[in-house]
């Protein structure tokens, strides 16, 4: 059990690392190609992508019967 809750943190922390760099990376070509270096896209993107990668921590940690798509039947 400590060691499912260990991978889903590790999980959670590289995935919401992942879509908030992406985010700030679509902001910024967002920023300097379409709003002629405004600040709001870079902003807006991170946000995107780190509430992105916090709802789906959320799911992780709500549905603690999931493994990897599989249900996994309490003893």
């Amino acid at each position: 059990m400590v060691d499912e809750h260990g991978r889903k943190w590790d999980r959670c922390l590289a995935e919401t690392a992942v879509k908030t760099v992406t985010g700030l990376g679509l902001g910024i070509v967002f920023a300097v190609f379409f709003f002629k270096r405004r600040t709001w896209p870079v902003s807006f993107g991170s946000g995107l992508g780190l509430g992105m990668g916090y709802a789906n921590c959320q799911h992780d940690f709500r549905s603690p019967y999931l493994i990897h798509g599989r249900m996994v039947k309490d003893k």
